[in-house]
């Protein structure tokens, strides 16, 4: 399956008020794999950039000066989206400057989710966790992932971000570098080797999240309801119940 994680930088926050995209960063996922066929294009929005942007992203007037308008790069854009899935954060500001984009070039041109798949991100965390803080950045705090390098907004870096936050957060599988062919000699040298040398080739560690005192509080609520509409057939709570009472035994 191909997915595109996607994020962009703008000149503002209102695409209705005619704010443009000036940068767009892409990671490819194929079958939950980093393949390394990324997208990152700056853009010159051809209007001023509100000085808040700045301060988020860094990006100037100036530095834009010699990049492209988005008429030039919307058929390469076009075509590398097509057929993936979409994966973004906060999925509603990136569709609708977009969807502007597009519209600009094409009026007929079709909303992008009425095309592609879109996993919001934002949306799949505050079901995960709710009540919690479910920012780029605390995500990457919660699932110990390096931001460290994460002054600015930056779409590219954003992206690579997420792609990392929503493995993890969707099953924790992350790609390691691996050869997908069997019969390929140096895929099955590098598959044979220990796994700390295979996530060292990659630049990675395992990511290992033990439960605090509110995963521990969510849990428990969670078993509570599970008691009430089994009536009390929660096999969970018993083992809890057991083990705690082996426990107070061996004290």
């Amino acid at each position: 399956m191909r997915q595109i994680v996607l994020d962009t930088e703008t000149t503002g926050l209102e695409p209705k008020h005619g704010h443009r995209i000036i940068e767009i960063g892409c990671v490819e996922l194929d079958n939950r794999r980093l393949t390394g066929n990324d997208l990152h294009l700056y853009l010159h929005p051809d209007r001023d950039i509100d000085a808040g942007a700045v301060d988020v992203h860094g990006i100037t007037l100036e530095f834009l000066a010699d990049k492209p308008r988005f008429g030039e790069i919307a058929e390469t854009l076009e075509n590398y989206l097509a057929g993936a899935e979409l994966i973004i954060h906060n999925a509603p500001f990136d569709l609708a400057f977009l969807n502007s984009e597009f519209e600009k070039v094409d009026a007929a041109h079709a909303a992008l989710e009425s095309q592609l798949a879109v996993v919001d991100t934002l949306v799949e965390a505050r079901q995960a966790y709710p009540g919690q803080r479910n920012s780029l950045d605390a995500l990457c705090k919660r699932f110990e992932i390096d931001n460290s390098n994460r002054d600015l907004h930056g779409a590219l870096l954003d992206a690579q971000l997420l792609a990392d936050v929503y493995l993890i957060m969707t099953g924790g599988q992350i790609d390691i570098g691996l050869a997908g062919d069997d019969n390929d000699a140096a895929g099955q040298a590098l598959a044979s080797a220990g796994l700390a040398e295979r996530l060292a080739e990659a630049g990675r560690r395992p990511r290992v999240r033990r439960a605090d005192d509110d995963d521990c509080e969510t849990h428990a609520r969670y078993l509570d309801m599970l008691a009430k509409a089994s009536g009390d057939r929660c096999l969970w709570q018993a083992l809890d119940s057991r083990s705690a009472a082996e426990g107070a035994t061996d004290q």
